[in-house]
């Protein structure tokens, strides 16, 4: 691993990680107890991971930027007794603790840390006198390796379980679909509690590959990308169709750039075909592949992307299932579609998840039995994508069923940012759009009615305390009142018509 001017070999990175296996094994940690990681991208998270995945933990990972109150939420939901952070943090463990989060030890990674009344507080001096050896903590595929949460429609994000099986089956097809070696060179640009990070992280282990960390000073501008690309010698990268947008137009590329950069992955969102045609014109020397799946199937399907023609505009395929899953759509009718036929995109197979942590409800909801299976239960996932399957046996995306959108890749509820800004005590009520952009998908605008004088400032000031920074909404227009059907209900078709 490289940040920055830091280097981490697998050995050493293989004794850290034991070593703070076993203080967790030391402090009570058991076989699937959940541990928060509170960290921002760095050499110390990784060892984190690593470590809780030894001691037969699940990692959860935090977004360093979230605000307390979603991480608290987090914390309380999963059950989280143990925080791995970091000093710079620590002004916000007070909080995490008064508005519930059950933490009982804080282990900081990154230099000494203040106490904290009713709180253990360990520093990593505490990792120096324990064994860089392996333990007998006895895990297996069925264990959970790690929770993400994700925008929920009811105002709270929700944890999706991901098994190690579940992760090894995506690592496995993707190394071997990419030819991985320990002579390439993978990117990070992905945070750890996005799902994109699973490849770069552990598909570089899986091939004794090495990968770099993309730092956050560069990780959103186009030149700086461009810049890291070859000062790394970056032979696979991986990350959203936005960034490889922006480094399309804007990042001053010439054709022929990046000889070392042999592929090119991107998932999370559509990659608006002109763009993607003139990065492919750039680099005409990079194999490209289209990987879609919500977190909770990792990956699903695949694509790889051909010479695209000038005259193509419509959206590139999805592909089809990866090794060792099934994927079929359904119709509105509840029968099997046939070809050419849109219905709903279901997913079948080892790289589907558990469920969402705490939540059966919401589980069976998504998690159902398989209307075409056999005399056995066979659960398999709803992902509420509306597909169609082409003449040569490719899906196309056709949209979602709900209020779900993307946007820089991330996967958003509408409904949970209107409940954060419902809850302000000067807003009547509000409605929360989709805006499409070609360089990020979506963008968001939100109307809103209040009583009294409040502005944009005040209600991005209030989001950014109940909501990630990625899900505020860019444009408030302030209206008198909301449209209504028939029936009462919010008119959301006239707000998509007024929303540019």
């Amino acid at each position: 691993m490289v940040d920055g001017e830091r280097r981490l070999t697998y050995g050493e990175l293989d004794e850290q990680s034991w070593r703070l296996a076993h203080l967790l094994v030391d402090v009570g940690v058991k076989r699937g107890d959940r541990i928060g990681i509170y960290l921002d991208k760095s050499l110390e998270a990784v060892v984190a991971i690593y470590g809780v995945l030894k001691a037969g933990a699940a990692y959860v990972p935090f977004d360093p930027r979230a605000p307390v109150a979603r991480l608290a939420y987090m914390a309380r939901d999963c059950g989280l007794s143990v925080l791995l952070s970091g000093v710079d943090k620590a002004e916000s463990w007070g909080g995490l603790l008064s508005q519930g989060a059950p933490l009982e030890t804080v282990l900081a990674l990154n230099g000494e840390a203040p106490e904290l009344a009713g709180t253990r507080i360990l520093t990593a001096s505490a990792l120096t006198d324990r064994p860089g050896d392996p333990l007998s903590v006895r895990a297996i595929d069925q264990d959970l390796a790690y929770v993400l949460y994700t925008s929920g429609s009811t105002g709270e994000p929700k944890g999706v379980t991901i098994s190690h099986r579940s992760a090894l089956v995506f690592l496995e097809w993707a190394v071997d679909l990419l030819s991985v070696g320990s002579r390439d060179r993978l990117s990070s640009h992905a945070p750890f509690h996005f799902d994109l990070s699973v490849f770069d992280l552990f598909g570089a282990a899986h091939a004794g590959a090495s990968v770099a960390i993309v730092p956050p000073e560069t990780a959103m501008f186009p030149v700086g990308i461009g810049r890291f690309i070859n000062d790394h010698q970056i032979t696979v990268w991986y990350s959203v169709p936005s960034i490889l947008t922006m480094l399309a137009v804007r990042g001053g590329l010439e054709e022929g750039v990046f000889p070392m950069l042999r592929t090119i992955v991107f998932a999370g969102e559509v990659f608006p075909t002109k763009f993607l045609r003139r990065l492919m014109k750039l680099l005409p020397h990079v194999e490209f592949y289209n990987w879609y799946g919500p977190t909770e199937t990792n990956v699903c399907t695949s694509y790889r992307v051909p010479l695209l023609p000038e005259e193509q505009d419509e959206d590139i395929p999805i592909g089809s299932a990866i090794a060792n899953t099934d994927t079929f759509v359904v119709t509105d009718e509840g029968r099997r579609a046939t070809r050419g036929e849109v219905g709903e995109l279901y997913v079948r197979g080892a790289t589907v998840m558990q469920g969402y942590w705490g939540d059966p409800q919401r589980t069976a909801r998504v998690l159902v039995e398989d209307p075409f299976g056999g005399e056995f239960p066979d659960p398999v996932y709803r992902t509420g994508d509306l597909v169609r399957e082409d003449e040569v046996g490719n899906y196309r995306f056709r949209g979602r069923r709900d209020a779900q959108i993307k946007s820089r890749g991330y996967r958003i509820e509408l409904g949970e940012i209107e409940t954060a800004l419902n809850a302000h005590p000067g807003v009547v009520e509000s409605a929360v759009t989709a805006v499409p952009d070609e360089f990020v998908t979506n963008r968001i605008k939100a109307f809103v009615v209040v009583r009294g004088v409040i502005g944009k400032a005040e209600l991005v000031r209030w989001c950014a305390d109940r909501i990630p920074r990625y899900m505020i909404p860019e444009v408030f227009e302030f209206v008198d009142e909301l449209p209504r059907t028939s029936t009462g209900k919010i008119d959301r078709q006239a707000l998509s018509q007024a929303r540019r």
